[in-house]
């Protein structure tokens, strides 16, 4: 096609239109706290068996390279920044890329296999847990001044989204991890979610002393579903019980707390996504969502591709779309997305007080 002078202003007009229409989500950063399933490749740094950089993860990603997610293509962070119109997914912290002008994109802060409490996932020894995830926050903050200033890093700070995922790992990686645990000993389940609640506040009230503003909780998902835990627990395919009963405590107390911490701050900061809503839709569902299993992993070894880890010599499904799981504990990229769509725009069954898309609107009329 000829390029010319009214091509070339048409181009600008509609440059400009679409630049007016996302400026708002495009200058926002985007900062991610939490564990494996939002970790976009913190622990390829680290000295850990908590790690997912090599085959057959990454396969559908847009490289075909094992990233560090554990996922066979995007996981949720990416999709979320997608949403909000991000330049990229944020990069991990301890990436020697994350410098200059990325920077100010945000950071992914998380670490596969951590939790709340500092003594979940001890047997991975190396991950960024909670109180190092927020120290390097600071630290990045801190980055950030010495590059724009101290009045706009606050601005980008306030003004960022905040996605945290924490809680999974407290039962499966800590009370649930070896019979008569250390913590299972220590409390009882009805004891012990309270207590894992009152540190998560501990945890958000942090963040929110950093400068966080708005900030996406993620509940846990249906414990007990996931293939690991089918290959474990389960006879015949059922979910197992103790682990849905500890995800059926837990998820309605954090959203809970988090409506008394926007109570006690008097603004919607926090935002909670019923995950286990949403992963149940498709749990009890699978062929409603394209999927043809919900029980067996794509990729693993074992009664529903549900023991040990994915590797090069795992099983491996041809089509990574038609499974929701894809390894033993973490949803296929299909699954990401359907998640990640409800909490754009997810009902108040998912939501809580409200959705990410209601949250951009009114953000960019402020």
């Amino acid at each position: 096609m000829a390029i010319t002078n009214s091509t070339i202003s048409i181009f600008f007009s509609l440059s400009l239109i679409l630049g007016v229409a996302i400026s708002q989500t495009e200058a926002r950063a985007f900062f991610v706290f939490g564990d494996s399933l939002v970790d976009s490749g913190n622990n390829n740094y680290l000295a850990t068996t908590a790690r997912a950089d090599s085959p057959p993860y990454g396969i559908d990603f847009p490289t075909r390279r094992a990233t560090g997610r554990f996922s066979n293509g995007l996981n949720i962070p990416d999709i979320i920044s997608q949403q909000i119109g991000s330049s990229e997914s944020p990069l991990p912290y301890l990436s020697p890329q994350l410098n200059g002008q990325r920077l100010l994109v945000g950071a992914n802060f998380a670490s596969a296999g951590i939790g709340i409490l500092n003594d979940t996932g001890i047997q991975f020894v190396n991950i960024i847990r909670m109180p190092q995830q927020l120290d390097y926050f600071r630290q990045y903050q801190s980055r950030v001044r010495a590059q724009i200033g101290e009045a706009s890093t606050q601005r980008l700070i306030n003004q960022a989204l905040v996605l945290i995922t924490l809680g999974g790992n407290d039962f499966v990686n800590n009370y649930y991890l070896v019979p008569n645990s250390a913590r299972s000993r220590q409390y009882a389940l009805q004891d012990y979610v309270p207590f894992i609640i009152s540190e998560y506040r501990k945890i958000l009230m942090r963040l929110y002393d950093m400068g966080a503003r708005r900030v996406l909780v993620t509940g846990t998902g249906p414990l007990g579903c996931v293939p690991a835990e089918l290959a474990q627990r389960s006879r015949n395919g059922e979910c197992a019980v103790e682990l849905q009963r500890a995800a059926a405590l837990f998820n309605p107390q954090l959203t809970q707390m988090l409506q008394g911490l926007n109570s006690q701050v008097g603004s919607n900061v926090f935002i909670a996504a019923n995950t286990q809503a949403m992963h149940l839709d498709f749990i009890t569902n699978p062929q409603a969502f394209g999927f043809i299993t919900s029980k067996v992993a794509c990729c693993g070894q074992g009664p529903y591709n549900g023991l040990g880890l994915c590797t090069p010599l795992s099983n491996l499904c041809p089509n990574r779309d038609v499974y929701a799981f894809w390894d033993p504990f973490h949803p296929s990229e299909r699954a990401n997305k359907i998640i990640a769509q409800q909490i754009m725009t997810g009902s108040s069954q998912y939501m809580t007080p409200m959705n990410l898309s209601t949250i951009l609107a009114m953000d960019s009329e402020a």
